[in-house]
């Protein structure tokens, strides 16, 4: 556990003492991902020094948030079923912190995970039933997604070799302009800030429409 203390008999206070600490909720955020080797989350997480992802970790697994996995190649780190109740809660703390995000500072990072999250954060399943299922493949510098929308609901991964999208982009920060509404999907794509690969330019409208956090909401 934790060694912070509120001293206040109150459920916040129990989830700040257990998920409070610096990094913990963004170790929770990479593992709702999937799970994770120790390499894996440092990776991800290159500002944390070793011994405290290694303290983190520790706590979070005495809290039974994270639980050590076997693979094949050693062990891995999972969320266990209550730390994956966490999900609404780091979802929720995106879509308020995105209200208040500007430009990224110069030596900010991007990671498949962070950028996983940020989408599933702004994915609106109502606008996507509305719409015939579409495979769009998203490439943010180096990281490349596959996302799949429709009715069956919303699936992110990796791209891989087979993956066949109807639209492909690629795009830097300015996509959040894009996600806000702020930018209009004809315009991003006239400006730069969305250069299309592949596949049907009217697409990325719908993308919008789908992955949509307007000020406020």
């Amino acid at each position: 556990m934790a060694a912070r203390n509120y001293g206040q008999y109150c459920g916040v206070t129990t989830a700040l003492e257990l998920v409070g600490e610096r990094w913990a909720l963004l170790i929770v955020r990479d593992l709702l991902v999937g799970p994770r080797r120790y390499t894996d989350l440092k990776q991800g997480l290159p500002r944390i020094p070793t011994n405290i992802l290694s303290t983190r970790l520790k706590e979070l697994q005495a809290a039974g948030v994270v639980r050590r996995l076997p693979m094949a190649h050693g062990l891995a780190y999972g969320l266990t079923d209550y730390g994956r109740e966490l999900e609404d809660v780091v979802l929720a703390l995106g879509r308020w912190g995105f209200q208040a995000m500007g430009d990224p500072a110069p030596d900010d990072i991007i990671t498949a995970d962070s950028m996983t999250m940020a989408f599933r954060t702004a994915y609106r399943a109502d606008a996507a039933t509305n719409d015939p299922t579409t495979a769009y493949e998203v490439r943010l510098g180096d990281i490349g997604l596959g996302i799949r929308t429709g009715i069956d609901g919303l699936a992110i991964a990796p791209t891989s070799g087979d993956f066949s999208p109807d639209l492909a982009f690629a795009t830097g920060p300015g996509i959040r302009l894009l996600i806000s509404g702020e930018l209009p999907a004809a315009s991003a794509i006239r400006g730069g800030t969305v250069q299309v690969l592949s596949g049907d330019p009217a697409l990325l409208e719908r993308f919008a429409r789908t992955f949509h956090l307007p000020p406020g909401g």
